[in-house]
């Protein structure tokens, strides 16, 4: 395999729009590099294409990119810049071209993951769409690198993970979070279980119950002052209205 650094630093070398989508920071990916170069990565995944991939090529024995060379009709050469690159190594590489939205549903994962990078659309919900895809094969120590966590909806997504069980925050790079797989149990991709969730259960009072598979909870509301206001001097606002006469 070459060296890593070596790699890292012609890649770095690569103008930021490379492919008209853009590219991960310079500290993003050494903190790809710092992260990943000391694990054995057997397999891994990234939804999207660039310099990332590059880097994975070298890092991972098996890498799947879920990704598309165009985009609304026009060529963005996200995935032609990659192949056409000295630096990109194509033995460890497989390719499922076409819309995440498509692909990943279809995809029958055989190994579990090492590695995932989420970076394809990010409209929502689509990364929400692609990280239930994803992590149930995802195993114990696994990085899960959520990239654009600036935008509000991936925003969501990464407050999310920040409290879940099954996840450890690493770091934020940037506008990329690192997060590692715990030993937690899998969340049931097929159930509910919402209850379970620290993300919910941390926003709802919980009452004492017999039944765990069907709580009794209250709703955590944040403006209930305001509705509380509204509901005592409402009534009052109205009735000084009509006693006042308008003014002509």
């Amino acid at each position: 395999m070459a060296d890593i650094q070596e790699i890292l630093d012609q890649v770095e070398q690569l103008p930021h729009d490379w492919h008209i989508c853009g590219s991960m920071s310079k500290q993003c990916l050494r903190a790809i590099v710092r992260l990943a170069g000391g694990r054995k990565i057997h397999h891994s995944v990234e939804t999207g294409s660039g310099k990332t991939t590059l880097l994975f090529s070298h890092l991972s024995e098996d890498h799947k990119v879920f990704s598309l060379n165009d985009f609304a009709g026009a060529v963005n050469g996200s995935i032609s810049c990659v192949k056409d690159s000295p630096l990109f190594n194509g033995a460890t590489v497989e390719w499922i071209e076409g819309p995440t939205q498509r692909t990943l549903p279809k995809y029958e994962f055989q190994h579990k993951l090492q590695l995932a990078l989420i970076d394809g659309p990010h409209g929502y919900p689509f990364p929400d769409m692609e990280y239930y895809y994803l992590y149930p094969h995802l195993d114990e120590g696994a990085l899960l690198i959520v990239d654009d966590i600036h935008i509000a909806t991936i925003g969501h997504l990464f407050d999310f993970l920040k409290e879940d069980d099954m996840f450890r925050l690493l770091e934020v790079v940037d506008k990329t979070a690192f997060f590692e797989r715990t030993a937690a149990p899998l969340f049931d991709p097929y159930m509910d279980g919402w209850w379970q969730q620290n993300y919910n259960t941390r926003r709802f009072s919980t009452e004492n119950t017999s039944d765990a598979s069907a709580p009794r909870v209250a709703p955590y509301r944040g403006n209930v002052m305001k509705r509380a206001e509204n509901l005592i001097w409402g009534p009052v606002r109205r009735r000084l209205r009509q006693m006042i006469p308008k003014s002509r």
